[in-house]
């Protein structure tokens, strides 16, 4: 009992096999189903298998009361009007065209062969038995009768032997509906062809046929060529698209429209109110109502005829004169989504534009910020001195150094609030190579430092300013980091070069590699101090024209490189 209800599952279960059952009691059906006891019996098998197998409705799903109403007319139908050739017919083209239609929407050769089987043999008895019994031409087919009867039902049989060897992993039950009218349009027009001829000529059937399927041939082939004829044409195809897409309003000429107002207006919700201006143009809006986050707003009168249209943050309800179409509908629906992705596209230019805005601003302010740091440790490092002077020999050097350092920080500082004030403004100070390192080692002369230099000065000018900022961010990370780790040595170097190049090393451990890799591009957070002030650093030197980068980072030898842009 248990391998039966095995074998009645995946029967079920079996698309493919379905469809073979169902068309084999058709087959037996129109054979054998002339005598009263069989007919009810073999029909009642037919309509069975034909509701497992179709594919609209799954066999899971649970029936409404609508659907089991159309089951049972159907079912009534049929047991009523069966025995009707005409209705045998055009059940026939149905049935056939739900199938081939399903073999344009297959996606592998496995999934389309078996339903080109069954679209064969529907084809075949459609037009070799069925037509002929209308016509009553039963004797110009009588040779291919014994054919028809025992050797055509192969192929629904070899159905059943494909889907067990060559099932796909997943079966799709979707319908191509342009496909299937199209398919069920063409052989009604086969049946109706040559049912016509052959009443009107009265020749023999297989000439009729040939008249009508070459007839028929010779029609699509010229439809096919007007469809797309290349050079000479444009062609029907794109009549009809340019016909789709310009039911009631010229399509190009809104796309135009559009266009010139996203380009003409500056913020979004004024692109919106000219949109919606020509939407009420058209001759079959009567109104129309718009509602977005920050704009509301209705025009023109309502009326009884009501769509709405929802696009992201763009809600659109139109009153029109007359009840849509489902062609105008999806016509006004498409114009809508243009609409909405120009609307959208206003927003995110706004939305950078301010970003931008912003980013101006944060930019501009840590910039400055890290300038001012830098002034201010500069200061404190003579406070420092100044504090941790007890020797009055040295008394001095002190004065002398705070008479050096005090106008430049103040020149520096100067410059900041000049530049805070006026951040368009930027003032470069121009000063020769030899002066600025004559004057930077004096600056420094109470650190630690290495300094080195070339004999001879490269002969290019250079921004004091900018490497004032820059080399002393550096040198406090350096000096930061020599509190922390013991016997470090930090050299400061002016490579011999034709442009300005300087570099920065100090003997301690390097930065780690996540760190590094983030160094200039973005700020980091550091327990070395890194990050902030070096990402600045380099953005300030970029915008000048000069270079920052890591060069060497390793246990004792870390290298920064400051160098012109050549």
């Amino acid at each position: 009992m248990q391998p039966l209800y095995k074998s009645y599952q995946t029967i079920l279960n079996d698309h493919n096999r379905l469809m073979a059952l169902m068309i084999l009691s058709l087959h037996t059906l129109l054979v054998w189903g002339s005598s009263k006891p069989l007919f009810g019996a073999l029909l009642l098998c037919h309509f069975g298998f034909f509701l497992l197998w179709q594919p609209v409705l799954h066999q899971n799903n649970k029936l409404s009361w609508q659907s089991t109403s159309v089951i049972v007319a159907l079912a009534a139908s049929a047991t009523t009007f069966f025995t009707s050739l005409w209705f045998i017919a055009f059940w026939v083209a149905g049935l056939f065209a739900l199938i081939g239609g399903r073999v344009f929407s297959s996606n592998t050769q496995h999934e389309r062969f078996p339903k080109i089987l069954a679209a064969s043999y529907l084809l075949a008895i459609l037009l070799l038995w069925v037509v002929p019994k209308l016509l009553n031409t039963n004797d110009d087919l009588a040779a291919a009768e014994f054919l028809l009867i025992y050797f055509l039902p192969i192929l629904p049989i070899t159905i059943l032997f494909l889907s067990a060897k060559n099932k796909p992993d997943t079966q799709t039950r979707n319908i191509d509906f342009f496909y299937t009218l199209l398919i069920f349009l063409l052989t009604i027009i086969v049946v109706l062809g040559s049912f016509a001829i052959g009443v009107i000529w009265q020749i023999h059937y297989i000439k009729l046929l040939m008249f009508v399927v070459f007839g028929l041939a010779t029609t699509l082939v010229a439809l096919s060529w007007l469809w797309n004829p290349g050079t000479t044409f444009s062609g029907l195809g794109l009549l009809m698209s340019r016909y789709l897409l310009s039911i009631g309003l010229p399509f190009e000429q809104w796309i135009r429209n559009i266009a010139a107002h996203a380009e003409n207006e500056t913020s979004a919700d004024d692109f919106l109110a000219a949109a919606i201006q020509e939407l009420t143009q058209l001759s079959w809006v009567s109104g129309l109502m718009l509602q977005t986050e920050n704009l509301k707003q209705q025009l023109g009168e309502t009326s009884e005829y009501i769509s709405t249209y929802n696009f992201q943050q763009m809600h659109l309800t139109l009153y029109s004169r007359w009840q849509f179409t489902p062609a105008m509908y999806l016509h006004v629906q498409l114009l809508t989504q243009i609409l909405g992705e120009f609307y959208e596209a206003k927003r995110r230019e706004e939305t950078i534009s301010k970003n931008t805005y912003m980013q101006t601003l944060y930019e501009t302010g840590s910039r400055l910020t890290h300038d001012i740091k830098n002034i201010l440790q500069s200061l404190g490092t003579l406070s420092t001195a100044i504090e941790q002077n007890h020797d009055t020999d040295n008394d001095a050097k002190l004065i002398e150094l705070i008479k050096m350092q005090l106008p430049r920080l103040s020149q520096r500082l100067s410059n900041t609030l000049t530049k805070l004030e006026l951040p368009s403004i930027e003032r470069k100070n121009q000063e020769k190579v030899s002066v600025w390192w004559k004057n930077f080692k004096q600056a420094n002369a109470h650190h630690q430092l290495e300094f080195d230099a070339p004999a001879d000065f490269p002969k290019t000018d250079i921004d004091s300013d900018l490497l004032d900022s820059v080399v002393d961010n550096l040198l406090q990370n350096a000096l930061e980091k020599a509190k922390r780790e013991l016997n470090i040595r930090i050299n400061v170097t002016l490579m011999p070069s034709k442009h300005f190049c300087l570099e920065v090393t100090d003997t301690g451990s390097a930065i780690s590699p996540e760190v590094a890799d983030k160094l200039f591009k973005s700020n980091v957070s550091s327990k070395n101090g890194l990050g902030v002030g070096l990402y600045h650093a380099a953005q300030q030197a970029r915008q000048s024209g000069y270079e920052l980068s890591l060069t060497d980072n390793q246990d004792g030898e870390v290298r920064f490189r400051l160098e012109m842009a050549t």
